[in-house]
């Protein structure tokens, strides 16, 4: 999920062809003298020689210049890829809007797919199997419920769980805490946390009994534990004990080598789509970037750049999902939670370490 190369030249797109990269479709098309035919640059058609070959911007370009279009790899439509990702938005439409969980055999046939290809495609595009989206979206549907005062029975139910003991079973996973706790804002909830110095200013690092829930970056440490006190407004806010230091010590580490998997439990708090962007964010390589569109089309929302920059904004995990490696399409660092400069010098480490 790398920024997309810019195929500026000829020996860059032959090259792109030669490897059949599928980064280069969309970008441009290349046509075959011979066999009069245009393609995508990642068709499985037989190679052609390259004294053969022209390039095109577009399909209009390639025909203008008297080439058909290659029945294999459709280049004058949606390529593979894209149709793939709209199915999977249709199926997470379809999940988003049903009372109950369709059955995997009605999302594939929707898709008209087989129930393994669509599993496996499903899972490709958003990160998580098709069961897993629909969990969290009932999850989103039941704090949303519980934010706006419903009862914990009625949210339950209203979101599509058949018994209270199936949401209690997995509350921890979907609220970080019991349903009850949640609706008063975290009460009773404890929170340990520690505030330290790193190499980039100052760090907060908090944890629940589930895992490491906020890694903030700051140059005030009084305005991280306000930030702190924001998002869990009622819970119990702990001092860390000396066991704690030995976390906090490990989250440092991978701020100072950013390239590194942090080796610690996470209670990751979001919406069904903001998990569904901070996975694909857990998926970019160390030190490689990709841009807001490339993360909305990996998660099949290619129209919701706006709502993965947000995503990326509500991310409370610095370094741990690492919204630091997504830029603009044009290569600026864009924003960050915690400062530009923070961001490059965080990009900065990783590919040197690369």
């Amino acid at each position: 999920m790398a920024t997309l190369p810019l195929f500026t030249d000829d020996s860059a797109r032959w090259a792109a062809v030669q490897r059949r990269d599928p980064a280069a479709d969309g970008e441009f098309l290349y046509s075959v003298k011979t066999t009069g035919v245009y393609c995508r640059p990642s068709c499985a058609a037989r190679p052609a020689r390259r004294e053969n070959v022209a390039f095109h911007a577009d399909p209009a370009a390639a025909e203008a210049a008297g080439f058909r279009a290659c029945k294999r790899c459709r280049p004058d439509g949606p390529s593979r890829a894209e149709e793939q990702a709209a199915a999977v938005a249709a199926a997470c439409r379809t999940i988003d809007s049903a009372e109950e969980l369709p059955d995997l055999d009605r999302l594939a046939a929707g898709a008209g797919m087989s129930r393994f290809h669509f599993h496996r495609v499903f899972k490709s595009v958003t990160g998580v199997t098709p069961k897993a989206y629909a969990a969290a979206r009932r999850g989103e549907r039941v704090r949303e419920a519980l934010a706006s005062g419903a009862g914990v029975t009625e949210a339950l139910y209203d979101a599509g769980y058949n018994a209270n003991s199936r949401f209690y079973a997995e509350s921890a996973g979907r609220l970080g805490m019991r349903p009850s706790a949640y609706r008063a804002g975290g009460k009773g909830a404890v929170v340990r946390f520690a505030v330290g110095d790193c190499s980039l200013g100052a760090v907060l690092v908090a944890a629940t009994d589930k895992g490491v829930c906020a890694i903030l970056l700051g140059d005030d440490p009084e305005q991280l534990v306000r930030d702190l006190q924001d998002r869990f407004a009622q819970a119990e806010l702990v001092g860390a004990d000396a066991d704690f230091e030995a976390t906090v010590a490990r989250v440092v580490g991978i701020i100072d080598a950013p390239g590194r998997a942090l080796d610690l439990p996470l209670d990751v708090r979001g919406t069904a789509f903001q998990q569904m962007v901070w996975e694909a964010l857990r998926r970019i390589p160390a030190g490689r970037t990709a841009s807001y569109l490339e993360i909305a089309t990996a998660i099949g929302r290619p129209s919701a750049v706006r709502a993965v920059a947000q995503a990326c904004g509500a991310n409370a995990l610095a370094v741990a999902i690492p919204c630091h490696r997504v830029v603009r399409s044009d290569g600026d660092l864009s924003g960050y939670r915690w400062g530009v400069e923070r961001k490059r010098e965080l990009l900065k480490r990783e590919r040197a370490a690369a």
